[in-house]
């Protein structure tokens, strides 16, 4: 069982919803938690809601050089949690090519840049602690979702390659994989989300999963199932039933 206190956690997409949400968790838990986003006004109110010691790093994920450069500031961690994400509902009809660039820049390629930032780092000390979020929408390609489900496609295969690589040098990955959970994003569907959580719920989940030894998790459990057991589907089924 991993635990927290003490222990110093970045996580980058904290602002509000899940991320907000686990940053309380964490807190409350004893952690000593460094909150990042674009927004640095609303960093400041994050911090000063948090029950424990916390700091707020400003980051834009998308630009490499702003990620290098609070890295730094965030400096020695013991764990990094990713949860920046954008997202606009979008089929393939409706292709907007700067909303679509901005959820794989975002989503996937942030992820890329924050771990090349901290890593290695973490490889050289021999220890740490990195968790992903995925998405249940990442298991196999939905329609409506240009942009958003390859994303998380990317950042799942992501944590599965790290996880192949660092298994055994004493950093461990782990990867969440949330359903639909209340934030500002999923405002933007105009269609029912079964299973829909609260983002309170969906950090409890991440908590457990962080305590625990396994690689990853899914949640909400039951509906998880509909979107693992899709893998096993024919492809000429699997699109009369989802498409």
């Amino acid at each position: 069982m991993t635990l927290f206190k003490d222990k110093s956690y970045w996580l980058i997409g904290a602002s509000e919803g899940l991320g907000e949400a686990l940053a309380h968790a964490l807190s409350a838990s004893g952690a000593r938690v460094i909150v990042s986003a674009r927004n640095a006004e609303r960093l400041e109110d994050v911090c000063a809601a948090l029950p424990g010691p916390s700091r707020a790093v400003r980051i834009d994920v998308s630009d490499t050089d702003d990620v290098a450069r609070a890295a730094r500031e965030a400096g020695e961690v013991d764990g990094v949690v990713f949860l920046a994400g954008v997202y606009w509902p979008m089929s393939a009809q409706n292709w907007d090519a700067d909303q679509a660039n901005a959820m794989a820049d975002v989503n996937f390629s942030g992820a890329m840049r924050v771990m090349g930032a901290v890593v290695p780092q973490m490889v050289e000390r021999g220890h740490g602690h990195i968790v992903l979020t995925g998405s249940l929408s990442g298991f196999r390609g939905l329609p409506g979702a240009i942009g958003y489900c390859a994303s998380k496609a990317g950042v799942m295969s992501l944590a599965e390659s790290m996880y192949a690589d660092l298994r055994k040098s004493g950093v461990r990955v782990q990867l969440a994989n949330p359903g639909f959970v209340r934030t500002r994003l999923t405002d933007k569907n105009d269609f029912k989300m079964p299973f829909i959580m609260s983002p309170e719920a969906a950090a409890q989940e991440m908590m457990g999963l962080m305590r625990s030894k396994r690689f990853k998790k899914s949640f909400p459990r039951a509906f998880s199932l509909v979107f693992r057991g899709s893998q096993l589907l024919p492809d000429w089924l699997y699109y009369r039933l989802f498409a």
